[in-house]
């Protein structure tokens, strides 16, 4: 069924759980940030949740490696709880609609969303899998045009 514009409607809105990766990497605070690196390097991705058994503590990115790792002089035995952001993570549940996680990683400047259910990690969902369906390519442009808009730097 889909609306006037030609879109499902709500009813029938794709959910997160139909479009999320659901074997994604995953490290724990046992590892430190040289394996977190090479993890990445491996599974060629800039994004890896922080699990203790399967409940999301933490996600450590690429970025979080350079600015609170490299560039602070860590060493590569520095454990991941030292770099990885902990405070606030932003996560949605397998039923959150297609809609929902592109509003709400636009809101949150964020391209990648943690998909929790009981507290448990169950997926990823990225602004890439927003993309992968032609229904929800204004979705995925418009959240990443809002995600985009906090990198820009005047020089």
């Amino acid at each position: 069924m889909t609306n006037s514009s030609g879109r499902e409607s709500p009813l029938n809105a794709k959910k997160i759980k139909e479009i999320m990766t659901k074997d994604c990497a995953t490290v724990t605070l046992k590892d430190n940030v040289y394996e977190v690196a090479v993890k990445m390097k491996q599974e060629d991705t800039g994004f890896i949740p922080v699990v203790d058994g399967k409940k999301l503590i933490g996600v450590i990115t690429d970025r979080d490696l350079v600015i609170r790792g490299f560039a602070a002089k860590k060493e590569g035995s520095t454990a991941v709880a030292e770099v990885m952001s902990s405070n606030q993570i932003t996560s949605a549940t397998p039923e959150t609609t297609v809609d929902e996680a592109a509003k709400l990683m636009a809101s949150q400047q964020i391209r990648r969303l943690p998909v929790v259910e009981n507290g448990e990690l169950v997926g990823i969902v990225s602004i890439g899998d927003l993309a992968v369906r032609s229904n929800f390519e204004d979705e995925a442009g418009e959240a990443l045009s809002e995600i985009s808009e906090k990198d820009k730097v005047t020089v």
